[in-house]
């Protein structure tokens, strides 16, 4: 029996010797991390540190589609149940640090929207290939939670603290194009060409040395694991949102399609 047997909502297979791949899938959702693929995708990295079979994993979405966010009904839920609330927060906790510290080099490809849960491992890869019309959106403020999951441990990082706040605040949508330009992503190449690169790079990682290149990416995630306390802070207070009032308005402008109509007249922002 593999180890891989658990996962429902995770296609994984080795593509090629020594190369997992781990593709997010959920039909009819265009692969939005709901409630069992968001658990999936917060384990699944233990088990690939832990296979002496693998040596790189590359995560991908199936259908052309790396990952349109958060599901609805899933934020419903967190929404109104506290056991459900504090599950996910473990999960999304436990999601970037275990992609931080899988010993194992992890390729993102990234094709269509990339959103929500799927975004955070998809940019916390240590290698990321975005399609150059792909869609990058952290829509988190518009929802009406603070930018938790995993921007402020690494955006910042990546492309600046000016054009993290600049994209975090408003949500606005980086291509995949501009997301290479802004150092958001590790490299950009047309949509068809997006599987055929990630695997060329898994191929060039997994014929290096093993210890190399999994001690460089060890001590290089050392700029993440500082920026711990900062993301820590920051989960905390998208989770706190979940139990205020501007996440039912953030979610069902998300269903009707519209934007958020937040403040009303008799409503005062709270001071952080």
């Amino acid at each position: 029996m593999s180890r891989y047997d658990k996962y429902e909502h995770l296609l994984i297979e080795f593509v090629e010797d020594r190369i997992l791949q781990v593709t997010m899938h959920s039909p009819g959702r265009l692969n939005a991390a709901h409630a069992g693929m968001h658990r999936e995708l917060a384990n699944i990295w233990m088990d690939v540190d832990e296979d002496p079979d693998v040596d790189v994993a590359i995560l991908t979405g199936s259908n052309g589609v790396f990952s349109a966010g958060g599901d609805l009904d899933l934020v419903k839920e967190m929404s109104e149940d506290f056991h459900v609330l504090t599950r996910v927060w473990k999960e999304a906790r436990d999601l970037v640090y275990n992609v931080i510290n899988c010993s194992k080099p992890v390729v993102s490809a990234m094709e269509g929207p990339a959103v929500g849960a799927g975004l955070a491992a998809g940019l916390l890869a240590d290698v990321s290939i975005a399609a150059k019309d792909a869609k990058i959106i952290d829509g988190h403020t518009r929802l009406g939670v603070a930018a938790g999951d995993h921007a402020a441990i690494v955006w910042p990082l990546l492309c600046g603290m000016a054009k993290a706040k600049y994209h975090l605040l408003l949500c606005e949508k980086v291509t995949g194009e501009e997301a290479e330009r802004m150092g958001l992503v590790s490299l950009t190449v047309d949509a068809d060409e997006v599987q055929d690169k990630a695997r060329s790079v898994a191929r060039k990682l997994r014929d290096g040395s093993p210890t190399a290149i999994r001690w460089t990416k060890y001590a290089l995630n050392n700029w993440l694991r500082m920026a711990g306390p900062t993301f820590d802070t920051s989960l905390a207070l998208e989770f706190l949102g979940f139990t205020g009032p501007d996440i039912h308005e953030g979610r069902q402008a998300v269903v009707e399609k519209r934007r958020p109509q937040f403040r009303q007249d008799d409503q005062k922002p709270e001071q952080a």
